[in-house]
């Protein structure tokens, strides 16, 4: 994508099934679980460079031991700070206790972030400053194992308000109204009540001690995150962890955030991205589960696991977009979507450089794209291959010409290149415009000037505003007739309130295109109406709330708004004829036929509170306000 957009965070989380023994026995390391976790975290990178977490919990230690350990970083490289400080303990320990290296049980009750259940978060903040209060995991703490509670993922709450005035209603007196502490603090009140009234059960029949125990191996994880998170309204992968060693990861009920596991005798693992875990336990694709929306993977004590549904389930809307772009694409079904996508395209793209190949040039926008196109370019060639059969068979052509059908390819060059290297610390926006022009090189001398066109596919256009100033104005001195733009994604009309962060709807070059048309075909009236609209739908909590904003783009074509698009983005003095081919619905849906959260392009959104989000984004435009709606 060229234009930068911060996006879902990521989780980890290992539970090791065996006795800690076990693992140095076997792998001749007490770091077994950390080395995991560890790879885990850096095969999801991609997901989060504003901050990482890791936390572990002992299970059994005797009283007196340490047995949770969190580290959190906003560092440059979070985690590799985070391991480094580690691996230092451990360094430390076979220095000065090298025979204690291998001894389980000294380790355990000696030596932090060495437990049976170790978590790992990587952060993309969607919102706030990049602070370590932010981070996750967040901690919240007891005397009672079994009421410490430790919570990461990879979520956003449309509805964080409400929740926040659940948390007074049950008589707690919040000091923030971010999701992160609400959801802690939620499932944290409901973790209480249900060790609450295990101790009432058993109170006159055991000592404290041994309730304790009990309390441990009976509590009801499932029971907990039915009563919490019966009012939550957003997307989520969401994992917790006791103080006693149970732990759970639990999905929102329409799948919009993705967790995956997999699991054998000596470990449970879940992640955001099936290629982590492949990578990281050198298992089959096949071996490896989603978890099933609107329920939680809960893994006990005793190391025994199962999903358990803790909240009705939604239509499945798994999220579209991560799939054309954000997601590691090594996974093999986002490979053929991607290719797939970029294949679907060939019949818009034919028809905008008017079926003339020969005087093309096919090219993307690195590094992310890279997949789409040689789908774009698979389809190119079948084309090729129809068109040589046809001539074939119609018999006219002989010798030179014949030769020169059965012998042509498609144009295939590598010009645009971003310059890695290059960091920005301008203020002043002239300055940052110049700069931002010169974060991409070309490849020169290879395009017939004013001949040839230019076919250039990026994932998706959000902003656009990449394309305007930088782009555009660097293709352009290589003089094509034509620079013909291909997104892979459809137009991205409506913001997201699930984890992306594009909030805003001013930002949104589609949108800008909606606003243009209304003015222009003079129906600006319709943005009072729907500004009313919005307004009076605000108050609504229950029942169903409609998009409104959906009517701002009703009067308009698919065609007109790509076009006015097209005009929007087009620099001043440019020679070239711009033209912008978007993805359709319909071809995304053929291409993610199992992802059909698609509510940036449609403003379809699987939840009550992303049409309320929409609405106040709405709002906060016509008022001039630049926060986020949610």
């Amino acid at each position: 994508m060229s234009d930068a957009i911060k996006h879902e965070c990521g989780i980890v989380l290992i539970r090791l099934r065996k006795p800690f023994s076990y693992y140095i026995e076997k792998y001749g390391t007490p770091l077994y679980g950390i080395n995991k976790l560890y790879l885990l975290m850096e095969k999801q990178h991609n997901r989060g460079q504003d901050g990482a977490g890791v936390a572990t919990i002992k299970i059994n230690v005797p009283q007196g031991s340490r047995y949770i350990s969190r580290y959190r970083s906003v560092d440059a490289q979070p985690i590799a700070e985070i391991f480094n400080k580690i691996n230092k303990k451990f360094r430390k320990v076979y220095k000065e206790n090298k025979d204690k290296y291998h001894d389980a049980d000294w380790i355990l009750e000696n030596v932090a972030f060495t437990g049976e259940v170790l978590m790992g978060h990587l952060r993309y903040g969607t919102h706030g400053n990049n602070e370590i209060e932010a981070c996750h995991p967040f901690l919240r703490q007891n005397n009672w194992r079994s009421r410490n509670l430790v919570v990461a993922g990879n979520f956003n709450m449309t509805n964080v308000d409400e929740l926040f005035n659940k948390l007074v209603e049950l008589g707690q007196h919040p000091k923030e109204r971010n999701d992160t502490v609400t959801v802690l603090e939620k499932i944290g009140h409901f973790l209480d009540e249900e060790n609450q009234f295990l101790f009432e059960k058993y109170k006159d029949q055991y000592s404290n001690n041994e309730i304790s125990e009990i309390i441990e191996n009976e509590l009801d994880l499932q029971r907990v995150l039915m009563r919490a998170c019966k009012d939550f309204d957003g997307g989520y992968a969401m994992m917790g962890m006791t103080g006693h060693g149970a732990s759970f990861v639990a999905r929102d009920p329409a799948g919009i955030r993705p967790a995956y596991y997999y699991a054998d005798d000596e470990v449970v693992v879940v992640a955001s991205e099936k290629p982590a875990i492949k990578i990281a336990f050198n298992v089959n694709y096949n071996e490896i589960k989603e978890i099933t929306p609107g329920h939680a993977l809960i893994i006990e004590k005793d190391g025994s696991y199962s999903e358990k549904q803790f909240i009705d389930t939604l239509p499945k809307k798994s999220c579209s977009f991560e799939r054309i772009y954000f997601s590691r694409g090594t996974d093999p079904d986002i490979y053929t979507e991607r290719k797939t996508l970029g294949k679907l395209l060939i019949p818009q793209i034919l028809e905008a450089i008017d079926y003339d190949i020969e005087n093309t040039v096919f090219s993307y926008i690195p590094n992310t794209s890279e997949t789409s196109f040689l789908g774009m370019m698979d389809g190119v060639e079948d084309y090729l291959v129809k068109y040589r059969k046809n001539v074939i068979q119609e018999g006219k052509l002989k010798g030179e010409e014949l030769d020169k059908i059965l012998s042509f390819r498609s144009r295939v060059e590598k010009l645009v290149i971003k310059d890695a290297k290059l960091r920005s610390f301008i203020l002043s926006d002239n300055q940052r415009d110049e700069f931002v022009t010169n974060l991409y090189d070309t490849t020169y001398e290879v395009i017939k000037k004013n001949i040839d066109t230019l076919v250039i596919i990026d994932d998706s256009i959000v902003r656009g505003t990449t394309l305007e100033r930088s782009i555009l104005k660097m293709l352009d001195k290589l003089e094509p007739k034509r620079i013909v733009v291909v997104s892979s994604a459809p137009q991205i009309r409506y913001p997201d309130c699930y984890g992306i962060d594009m909030s805003k709807l001013k930002d949104f070059i589609a949108f800008r295109a909606a606003m243009a048309l209304l003015k222009e075909s003079g129906r600006e009236n319709l943005l009072d109406e729907v500004y009313d609209k919005c307004r009076n739908s605000i108050n609504i909590l229950s029942g169903n709330v409609e998009n409104h904003v959906k009517e701002l783009f009703a009067p308009f074509s698919y065609e007109q708004v790509s076009n006015k698009i097209a005009e929007i983005v087009t620099p001043k003095n440019c020679n070239a004829e711009v033209k912008i081919v978007f993805q359709t619905i319909e071809n995304l849906h053929v291409a993610c036929p199992n992802h059909g959260g698609d509510w940036y392009f449609t403003g379809d959104y699987p939840t009550p509170g992303g049409n309320r989000v929409v609405n106040k984004a709405f709002m906060y435009f016509m008022e001039g306000k630049t926060v986020r709606a949610y």
